[in-house]
């Protein structure tokens, strides 16, 4: 059993967590050692409900494909298809894995490319944490009357710890990803807004190791980050979790649920 990571070394902390692999979505290397509230809508399984519902399903961005595989094996009814997009190789792979045995196709599809299906394809889109939801081609494979359900991050997710290593960012950064500007963009796209809800959600980490894993697991945080880089910040914020407890940050959340019009 390890010691507890408060009375570990700093290199100690920081060589376990680069040697932990950050494939996929799966969070529970951070078990004990990093907490994060959980917004009260509980996303995984209302897209268990949608499911049941629906008979033709993409998910936008799977990641290793977690959350899909979550919601499918709690639905009441899959659908007929589900297909999942990913654009990093390695989520490729660890998504086709997880979610072949279901009966689901993983494509390979960068972020920012359009989508590689046909107008109309789905009655139901769906997505947890999209790098950039592209409204135009999210409404242009829906089918009329489709819905889009997704969880986002919203603006000025976890600053608290992003600014420590990067300093004050500019109010155009803090403020990007703002549900706001996103319902416009849904809307610009043709999109009806059914319901829009956000949240501030407290966040602790309680080693050095879990802040360097989650810097290297969401690698959009601290761009092009690693320990040798960032030694000096990362040094002294491990003096600060041991000297006066877990770091605190906020992340934030909104929840979409939108509709393409049925006319």
């Amino acid at each position: 059993m390890n010691a507890q990571p408060h009375r570990r070394t700093f290199e100690d902390l920081v060589a376990e967590a680069v040697a932990a692999p950050t494939e996929g979505w799966d969070f529970s290397w951070f078990e004990g050692r990093a907490t994060e509230e959980r917004p009260s809508w509980g996303y995984a399984t209302s897209m268990a409900e949608r499911l049941g519902s629906a008979t033709a399903v993409l998910d936008l961005q799977t990641g290793g494909g977690e959350v899909l595989d979550f919601a499918l094996g709690r639905t009441s009814a899959a659908p007929g298809l589900v297909v999942a997009t990913e654009g990093w190789p390695p989520n490729v792979a660890k998504a086709t894995a997880l979610l072949r045995p279901r009966g689901v196709a993983v494509v390979a599809s960068p972020d920012d490319a359009p989508l590689p299906f046909a107008d109309a394809a789905f009655d139901l889109v769906v997505s947890r944490h999209p790098v950039r939801p592209h409204w135009a081609e999210i409404a242009r494979v829906l089918e009329p009357g489709g819905t889009y359900f997704a969880q986002h991050v919203g603006p000025s997710s976890v600053f608290e710890l992003v600014e420590h290593f990067l300093g004050p960012q500019p109010q155009q950064t803090r403020g990007a990803r703002d549900p706001e500007r996103e319902r416009a963009d849904a809307e610009a796209a043709g999109l009806e807004i059914v319901d829009l809800r956000a949240e501030r959600l407290r966040t602790e980490f309680h080693d050095i190791g879990a802040v360097v894993h989650f810097l290297r697991k969401v690698i959009w945080m601290v761009p092009g980050f690693t320990v040798e880089a960032y030694e000096p910040q990362l040094r002294a914020l491990h003096e600060r979790i041991r000297a006066e407890g877990p770091f605190v940050a906020h992340s934030s959340r909104h929840l979409f649920d939108a509709r393409k019009p049925s006319h």
